[in-house]
């Protein structure tokens, strides 16, 4: 074609643009590449904290990446998994997915019902065949081979003299047509697990919160120190039932390389399935969570929780409860915040890190922790007073202390008052501001509550598709085609085999038909050797123009 002509080519209208493009869109080849992208996307949900998961975490990051950050937030790097970019192609992937199964599926429906193709004019051509000659008619041998193909789908087509008898015929058999169905199967599955997921995430929730020792937890929106939730869920369907924690058992490794590391934890407690049931008795253990009314409680982190009690200036105990510090390291240096709005005649604040296994720290004295196990809990807090700012009705985390309008407690030497407690210790703050008492120790469990309708979905979906992904690896496509041509009172039979996918074997399944063709006929006539192609891409070309044959 000269340059003229292809200048002068018309540009695509609106419509034929759209059917391009949605062509490519629904290739195979498209829905592959799909496939690896989104593998890639979600890569950094699993390198990053998600804000789903554990929004603390992400605070933390801020903190230690203060530049780095804000640029990957405006990214979506912390909530990777319902960002827009990652949306896209999620749902790029399943149009995909759907426009290369729906037309697939019409095409193995037509071959379903076509019958076997007819035989090349030469069978000496394709990569495997062979031929001799027997003393049975020509309907003996068909007939021999129609039983010698077994169960394949076949087609048995004869030709007549004008005296009515048999001189040629043809066998054609097929097998190997649930291979493609194994690769709908395949790919009807990952649209399967595709939807699973996506109903997941639209029709769920999920909801972290810490709960002490000795103390309760109901399912209600306002229970949660996070939460979140798909687009279709209502906040006022979440199931009516509440638990309270009894005991938490944590083990750690107390000797050996390894000292430190976690070994087995557990929650026990009551649960109450609806408001006026009757309490039953739950244990949860990594893994093993508690399921209720269609929510599932995990028991994903433990800590500890001293219990504090703060008495003001004018004599009164304004605070006494379990204050859970959360833990910062693997040796469970936690850090905690207590606020005591009601104390007079300045509001107090306190601030500091809990040690479960204190020992010395070295020169300056201050303690660290050696063990997560609570050996020898301590204390460590530096106070303030003034005014918290929790009168201005801006909601505040409870893990920050605002100490902007709050002044520090000084010590005799007029350095900041440090406040080292082990239980059973209190402390007098200065200036009769008053006290602050470490009661005892106990423990906090931080569940997860999640409900996610479908669940089983996409487990169905990869088991179905593992099972496709079978069948499409270990079922070959073969036509084998069995020819028998009357001549000069004798039958000449033609034996060859196609396989439509690569295989090894084509040889040795003709020299078995052929084997079992003279058998059946009673034969032990001379065998002509075959004709085969001497190189894989001698095999490959000879196959290629049988297709065009037949």
């Amino acid at each position: 074609m000269s340059d003229d002509r292809r200048a002068s080519a018309p540009a695509l209208s609106p419509r034929e643009t759209l059917r391009w493009a949605w062509r490519q869109l629904t290739s195979m080849r498209t829905a592959l590449m799909l496939l690896l992208l989104l593998a890639l996307a979600a890569v950094p949900g699993s390198i990053l904290p998600q804000r789903s998961v554990d929004p603390r975490a992400v605070a933390a990051y801020f903190d230690r990446h203060p530049d780095l950050a804000p640029f990957l937030d405006r990214l979506g790097g912390f909530a990777v998994y319902t960002s827009v970019w990652f949306s896209a192609i999620y749902l790029l992937l399943m149009v995909s997915l759907v426009g290369c199964i729906i037309p697939r599926v019409g095409v193995y429906a037509r071959a379903l019902r076509a019958r076997p193709p007819k035989a090349p004019r030469n069978l000496d051509r394709l990569p495997a065949s062979a031929t001799y000659e027997s003393d049975a008619d020509v309907e003996t041998v068909l007939a021999a081979a129609r039983e010698a193909v077994g169960r394949s789908r076949r087609d048995v087509v004869t030709e007549t003299d004008d005296d009515g008898a048999v001189i040629a015929g043809e066998v054609r058999a097929e097998t190997g047509y649930l291979r493609e169905a194994g690769n709908l199967v395949f790919h009807v599955s990952l649209v399967v697990v595709l939807v699973g997921v996506a109903a997941m995430g639209l029709l769920g929730y999920r909801g972290n919160a810490i709960v002490t020792e000795g103390s309760g937890f109901s399912n209600t929106l306002t229970q949660f120190d996070e939460f979140t939730a798909g687009a279709l869920f209502d906040t006022d369907d979440l199931p009516p039932f509440s638990l309270t924690l009894d005991d938490l058992t944590a083990e750690f490794q107390t000797e050996g390389p390894q000292r430190g590391a976690p070994r087995y934890f557990g929650a026990a407690g009551q649960v109450t399935d609806a408001p006026g049931e009757q309490p039953r008795d739950y244990a949860i253990e990594v893994n093993h969570p508690l399921r209720v009314d269609g929510a599932s409680v995990y028991l994903v982190g433990q800590g500890y929780a001293p219990v504090i009690r703060v008495t003001d200036g004018d004599g009164r105990v304004v605070f006494e409860d379990a204050v859970p510090f959360i833990p910062a390291d693997s040796t469970y240096t936690s850090n905690g915040v207590v606020k005591v709005p009601d104390a007079r005649p300045d509001q107090l604040g306190f601030q500091g890190f809990f040690l479960p296994t204190g020992v010395a720290g070295g020169d300056d004295e201050i303690p660290v922790s050696a063990h997560p196990a609570a050996a020898n809990p301590v204390l460590g807090l530096f106070a303030y007073y003034g005014d918290l700012g929790l009168d201005e009705g801006e909601s505040q985390s409870v893990y920050v202390l605002d100490k902007s309008d709050m002044t520090q407690f000084m010590g005799d030497d007029d350095e900041p008052l440090r406040i080292i407690m082990t239980p059973g210790e209190s402390v007098t703050l200065p200036d009769g501001k008053g006290t602050i008492e470490f009661v005892e120790l106990r423990q906090f469990a931080r569940f997860q509550f999640s409900s996610q309708p479908g669940i089983q979905i996409p487990l169905y979906g990869v088991s179905i598709g593992a099972l496709g992904l079978v069948l499409s690896l270990s079922i070959r496509p073969r036509r084998t085609w069995v020819r028998a041509t009357r001549r000069d009172g004798r039958t000449v039979v033609e034996v060859a085999a196609l396989d439509r996918v690569p295989r090894s074997d084509v040889e040795d399944g003709v020299d078995d038909l052929l084997e079992r063709l003279r058998a059946a006929t009673g034969d032990t006539g001379t065998r002509t050797a075959p004709a085969r192609a001497d190189t894989a891409q001698a095999d490959t070309a000879q196959a290629g123009r049988a297709e065009d044959e037949a």
